[in-house]
This record gives C-alpha cells, structure tokens and sequence, in this order.
C-alpha cells in the first residue's frame, strides 16, 4: 500500500463519518414533545389566603402593676430563700475537711471488689496503681460524693452538684465493679 492509497482510504471513512452527522429533521421529536405538553396538567393546590389578624386590646383593669415595688421585694425574697437552701445543703460539706480520694474524678476510679470487715462492707478502690479501703460514710470524688451504700458488685453515692441554673441539688451515683483493672 502506498501513502495516497492510505490517504486516500482516510479520506473515504472520513466523508462516511460526517455524512452520519449531517443535519437531520427532529419534526417527529418536536411533535411528539409539543403532544406531551398539551396533556399534563399540573395540579397545584391555591394558596390559601392568610388569616386576618385580630388586636387585643390591652385592659389594665384588674392586672398587678408590673413595676410595683412589692412585687419586687416579693421576687428578692422567694430567690433569698431559695439561695439559703441551696447553701445549706452545700455549707456542711464546705467546713468539714477533705478526705484524701476527693481530690481524683470519679471515672479514674475502679472498684475492683469488696471484703466484710467485722460485719462491715468495705470496698476495694484502685485510683492510679493505689488500693483503697473505703466504707459507708467515706467520700470519693471531686462532687462531695458520700458512700451511701455498698454492695458486692457496686458502690452508691450521695453527690451535691449544680444544676444549669446554678442551684445545689443532690444525685445518685455508682462506681460499678470491674472484672479486669486496667
């Protein structure tokens, strides 16, 4: 084969290539979208109308006075309460001294079993590689938490925290005991 009979077989599949991408009529595809058009209808629900607002008119007839200074000594008086109550829960357990598990967060600890002592539940603690022995009435904990209870497989506390307003309330905790220390 020579390079014009090359050229010219190129040649020939080219003009067969572009005749393929002639123009053609697309009357059949414009008609049948025009026929598609005309028979959907959307079915679009109306808005409804708003409703029409109705003022109150504001009677002062038989409502307190909102700047009353009655009502502010009242308001001062409920909050000094509430604030002597939630001190009073919080006061003992600022004056006596700290005991010396305190000073750990209660998730570093591990309860890791529990011996009877004369009749008396002791638990076993490990805080940082140290074994402790507690009983009921001891503290652990940096949320005054008091050992209320302890069983063979758990330990309960009474701890005083504040809430999301700021107000000491009282909750239950528990150190579980765990199969292996870590």
């Amino acid at each position: 084969m020579t390079k014009t009979m090359i050229n010219g077989f190129c040649l020939a599949i080219l003009a067969v290539l572009l005749t393929g991408c002639g123009l053609t009529s697309n009357d059949d595809l414009r008609a049948w979208m025009e026929a598609e058009r005309n028979q959907s209808h959307p079915a679009v629900q109306p808005i409804q109308e708003p409703k029409k607002f109705v003022a109150e008119p504001y009677v002062v007839e038989n409502l307190p006075d909102p700047f009353n200074s009655e009502k502010l000594t009242v308001a001062l008086k409920k909050a000094s309460a509430q604030m002597e109550s939630n001190a009073a829960l919080v006061a003992p357990e600022l004056n006596r001294r700290k005991e010396p598990l305190e000073s750990y967060p209660l998730d570093t600890m591990v309860m890791v079993g529990s011996v009877n002592k004369a009749g008396k539940p002791i638990a076993l603690i490990n805080v940082e590689k140290n074994l402790y022995q507690v009983s009921v009435g001891n503290y652990l904990g940096q949320n005054y938490g008091k050992i209320i209870k302890i069983s063979e497989t758990q330990i309960r506390l009474r701890e005083i925290v504040q809430d999301s307003t700021g107000e000491w309330i009282e909750r239950v905790a528990t150190l579980e005991l765990q199969e292996k220390v870590k």
